[in-house]
């Protein structure tokens, strides 16, 4: 594969220095026109860092921010876009689903299982898999977000599992934000169309509510992975990189009670002949259902005290319909069924000066964890797995000022789990309010993963080598994380954040071989440290700049060489402008990515350029865009997991899109 070197020093060199420029221009042509202050940029809310809302700068975690303009400007397609938008994540695709890297970490095979990922607090995570789903398969349609909160660092001592390295929260949006019907198409390369139909409504008692369902398909390309030429053949896989989807998605609130609901079926084909498949046969599938139900009542018992007791149901349905020439050849079906549901009561209490005490509970039950894996045809079945569980928790937090300047975040949660025991995790935050523009945050924590079922269960029995054998013998894996934070707002309305950290993660889940069978094991140990740095800035005629960088250094404990798929560093630059008239935008996005290393080599760094324009003036509730992502056709791949026989899975070239849609 032809790919073209990337030095990321000589774009963080370019980047600053067009920035400079920008900056330069901008400001020469602002007069007269209006500003954000500093008081707005310190006003910015968030909701997952605490369990409760609250200034960006009391937040005891460095926090990245998305908002729908954003969304919007920039063209983002799905979480994934969002996500590979923030500082220092960076994201994997294996032509099916999209995993997230945090701060070095993003092992092959883990299925998203280090990030707790949560829409209006409600955990969608699987009970079986605990994958955050972020790709097509999420459950929402971007144009539904009003904003995408990345929490980074432990959050165990407020959410529990999979809060490890960080906690996704995605907020969607009310009626009174969609307000009556939209009809949106879009089109784009690859035969890609979609269609979404949206009502909201508010009335005048307060209550409001949203609908919303869509349908979109793609046909994707025909691929070459020259790892199945045969006697001169190329190894092309044929209309095998579809994706089909459908939503549905509800909402409803008034006076303190939220109901919501969430739907989502996607088929994708897999190109890669991932498990050892027969290559390019139109029968490998995956099929992923997700359904969400939730209820929630917030309510002010006093002036001093509220309370929220949510209750939510969820279920998570996949099969994947796998080629194999055993001989003979024959379809196997790899097929899950789970479902699960969740009850929490939390309170939030002002009545002691100087004190926001937030304490709760929350209980978890899986009610069914099914795991299955048969031939179609001969049918022969070689699992057939059921299993249960239980996990509760009780937390408390106290946010404590101290003088004029200080505040002192200190949380604790203890969870217990029926297949894992008991486990405490901490954390602590030391906020110091300098000026009014300067904040520096001094954060410790804790967190846990416990296995999940698919570690702790799965087994293929098969006889000699290829197999996999189960291991209910598995213990958490364990992370403690320093960070450094300051945050700098400047005159104007210019933001600036530097931190520094340090994680050290040990009894990592891992898959070892015994007798040439896979098997889950706690068999390493890993630590990580670097900097993250990120420029906000706006100006009085709309522009917005954003430009970040990560450096990273994850390696591990025992060799002290650098873990697969952990690139040094990180470069990201979001630029939008409004045109003459102030109805049309444009919007530039560079994601620069370093070299990594793959299971057997090592991969050239890449820079991706990705362009949007929006025009929202044509007419009276008429919206128009057109985005290019991959503008230059940058040729790159990201490091395969061990079920492929290629070592890199090469990367989407250039794709375009253009999208229309009308507000009645």
């Amino acid at each position: 594969m032809a790919m073209r070197r990337f030095h990321i020093h000589r774009v963080v060199a370019w980047g600053l220095a067009a920035c400079s420029k920008v900056v330069i221009a901008a400001g020469a042509n602002a007069s007269g026109l209006m500003t954000m202050s500093i008081e707005q940029l310190l006003d910015v809310q968030v909701a997952g860092a605490s369990h409760y809302t609250q200034n960006i700068s009391d937040a005891p975690a460095a926090v990245s921010v998305v908002t729908n303009d954003d969304i919007k400007l920039h063209g983002y397609r799905n979480l994934a876009d969002i996500l590979n938008a923030m500082r220092g994540l960076y994201l994997t695709y294996d032509r099916n689903y999209h995993y997230i890297g945090v701060r070095g970490f993003a092992r092959a095979g883990d299925y998203n299982t280090r990030v707790l990922l949560l829409v209006d607090g409600v955990r969608y995570n699987d009970a079986v898999y605990d994958q955050a789903s972020i790709g097509t398969d999420f459950s929402l349609d971007v144009e539904l977000i009003e904003r995408v909160e990345f929490i980074a660092g432990p959050g165990s001592s407020v959410y529990g599992a999979n809060a490890f390295f960080g906690v996704v929260n995605v907020i969607t949006k009310r009626g009174r934000d969609l307000p009556g019907m939209t009809f949106a198409v879009t089109g784009g390369s690859e035969r890609l169309g979609k269609i979404r139909l949206t009502q909201g409504s508010s009335t005048a008692e307060g209550a409001e509510w949203l609908l919303s369902a869509s349908r979109q398909t793609e046909s994707g390309r025909n691929l070459h992975f020259p790892e199945f030429d045969q006697q001169g053949q190329p190894g092309i896989a044929h209309h095998l990189d579809y994706d089909q989807r459908t939503t549905l998605f509800g909402k409803w609130q008034q006076q303190g009670l939220n109901v919501s609901f969430a739907h989502s079926s996607r088929s994708k084909g897999i190109p890669t002949a991932s498990f050892d498949q027969v290559f390019d046969d139109p029968r490998s599938h995956t099929v992923d259902q997700h359904t969400y139900a939730n209820i929630e009542w917030r309510q002010d018992l006093s002036d001093t005290l509220g309370v929220i007791a949510r209750a939510n149901w969820a279920e998570y349905r996949y099969h994947g319909d796998y080629v194999i020439d055993n001989p003979p050849t024959v379809v196997n079906r790899d097929q899950t069924v789970t479902n699960w549901w969740t009850g929490e009561l939390h309170f939030l209490s002002t009545g002691w000066q100087g004190h926001k005490l937030s304490f709760g509970g929350e209980i978890r039950r899986d009610a069914r964890a099914d795991q299955a894996n048969f031939d179609l045809s001969p049918a022969w079945l070689y699992l057939d797995d059921h299993h249960r569980a239980t996990n509760w928790g009780l937390y408390a937090q106290d946010e404590m000022e101290v003088g004029d300047n200080w505040l002192i975040n200190v949380g604790l949660r203890c969870d217990h789990m029926t297949v894992s025991g008991n486990t405490c995790n901490p954390r602590t935050g030391l906020i110091w309010k300098a000026r009014p523009e300067t904040t520096l945050k001094w954060l410790y924590g804790t967190a846990y993963r416990a296995p999940n079922a698919f570690e702790l269960y799965y087994a293929l029995p098969l006889s000699g080598a290829g197999g996999y054998l189960r291991n209910p013998n598995l213990k958490p894996e364990r992370i403690r994380s320093a960070e450094w934070v300051l945050e700098q707002n400047f005159s104007g309305s210019t933001r600036w954040l530097m931190s520094l950290y340090r994680n050290d993660v040990r009894d990592l889940i891992s898959l070892s071989t015994r007798n040439g069978n896979l098997f889950y094991d706690n068999v390493s140990s890993a630590h990580a440290y670097g900097a993250e740095t990120e420029l906000q800035h706006t100006w009085r005629d709309g522009t917005r700049l954003r430009v970040s960088y990560a450096y990273q250094v994850a390696k591990d404990k025992a060799s002290d060489e650098r873990l697969v798929n952990a690139p040094t560093s990180l470069l990201k630059l979001h630029l939008s402008t409004p045109l003459p008239g102030n109805a049309q935008r444009l919007a530039v996005e560079l994601i620069g990515n370093s070299a990594r290393r793959t299971q057997a080599a090592r991969l050239p760094g890449h820079l991706l350029a990705n362009f949007n324009w929006t025009h929202g003036g044509l007419s009276k509730g008429v919206e128009l865009s057109a985005g290019i992502f991959n503008l230059f056709n940058q040729s790159y791949a990201d490091p395969a997991s061990a079920e492929h026989r290629m070592d890199a899975i090469v990367q989407p070239g250039r794709q375009w899109r253009l999208g229309a849609s009308y507000q009645f």
